[in-house]
């Protein structure tokens, strides 16, 4: 058999009639691959966000005392954290849903923490009067 010579433009091994038998990918699935991607690092940013507040209230509780709804507040978000990365590895939207709830709920009860101990005060004293 003869080989024919590839011409420019044209990869080899081909005569250009295979078109209809590539494959192309969906767009749906390419959205699909953006939101994990962002959801990603939407969940690092909250993991790193997540262990900061839990720092701020270990250091907040040796001088007041342990408070339990913070106990609460703390094991959800980072259960919710758990549940949201395996939501996003399994595309499984009702992981995600549970996680957009406890994530929610543990951050109105820090926030709910912070409010009432007056943390955010010492926080902006701390920062702008040294």
């Amino acid at each position: 058999m003869q080989q024919r010579r590839a011409t420019v433009g044209r990869p080899s091994g081909t005569d250009g009639f295979d078109f209809s038998y590539r494959m192309v990918v969906d767009s749906r699935y390419t959205k699909v691959a953006k939101g994990k991607s962002r959801l990603k690092s939407l969940l690092l940013v909250q993991t790193i966000l997540q262990a900061i507040g839990f720092l701020l209230i270990v250091l907040d509780s040796q001088e007041k005392g342990f408070d339990n709804l913070v106990g609460v507040s703390v094991s959800a978000g980072f259960i919710s954290l758990f549940l949201g990365e395996l939501g996003r590895r399994r595309s499984q939207a009702n992981l995600l849903r549970l996680y957009l709830g406890l994530s929610a709920l543990s951050a109105a009860f820090n926030a709910a923490h912070v409010v009432r101990s007056d943390l955010f005060l010492k926080v902006i004293d701390s920062f702008f009067f040294f």
